[in-house]
């Protein structure tokens, strides 16, 4: 299966927010701990919507990554990138310098990189070997406006989001210790037919498909909040309002 890439970040201040973020992460060159709530060094700045047992891993595909280099190639950023502590330096106001940041795994705030998996191959409940530890598929990823920051896109979050190409989030079901270059081995899976895709398809597209949300409803393996935005959808006929967790505050 897939090789990983490893990486972690600190939480730090977000250029032009009063706020923290760990969005900015790093390639690791060493075996990390991973625990209930995630690798050992890492951290996540707003613990009520970042990390937790179901948030304790954010997997990233590169797969991704040309797809984003040419959309946001096509794009003049509104306003320079929030890079928690700056990569490189380079200016981030030309098109060309927003695929600098895509270059390489951590854009988008992962913990695991990988090649030749996505959230159409990816169902809930998927469980798999990760070096000594065993991790399954919890949730998909919501994206939120701390991406128009780092992008310096004031869209970015709402594009991730309309685009499907989330990523997704691991719960830890046996802690353990995990190296850069380790693989990914598939183990079991609980609920194939419900990729992340179709999850995405269901919340986001065909957002009152009834036959759709009580199967999410129903959906024990997937995590408690997606859960009930499925039954609040069911019970009221209506679709949550994204645009505090997509757009934000200055």
């Amino acid at each position: 299966m897939a090789e990983i890439i490893l990486l972690t970040g600190k939480a730090a201040p977000l250029p032009g927010s009063d706020q923290k973020s760990g969005i900015d992460k790093r390639p690791v060159d060493r075996p990390l701990a991973l625990g209930p709530e995630g690798f050992s060094g890492d951290e996540q700045a707003d613990r009520r919507v970042h990390g937790g047992p179901e948030k304790a891993v954010h997997h990233y595909p590169f797969d991704h990554y040309a797809a984003w280099r040419e959309e946001l190639g096509l794009l003049r950023p509104a306003e320079p990138p929030g890079v928690s502590h700056p990569r490189t330096p380079v200016e981030y106001l030309e098109s060309r310098e927003i695929r600098g940041l895509l270059d390489a795994p951590g854009a988008f705030g992962e913990n695991i990189s990988t090649r030749g998996l996505t959230e159409a191959d990816v169902a809930v409940g998927d469980i798999f070997r990760l070096g000594s530890a065993l991790v399954q598929v919890s949730q998909g990823r919501q994206p939120c406006w701390k991406l128009n920051r780092r992008f310096g896109v004031e869209t970015m979050a709402r594009r991730v989001q309309e685009s499907g190409r989330t990523g997704w989030y691991y719960r830890v079901l046996e802690p353990g210790i995990v190296a850069p270059g380790d693989r990914l081995e598939l183990v079991d899976r609980v609920a194939p037919d419900w990729t992340l895709r179709r999850l995405w398809h269901a919340l986001y597209v065909d957002r009152l498909n009834l036959g759709e949300l009580q199967g999410i409803a129903a959906l024990d393996i997937l995590a408690e909040g997606w859960r009930r935005y499925a039954v609040r959808r069911l019970e009221s006929g209506r679709v949550e309002d994204w645009s505090k967790r997509l757009e934000g505050s200055a």
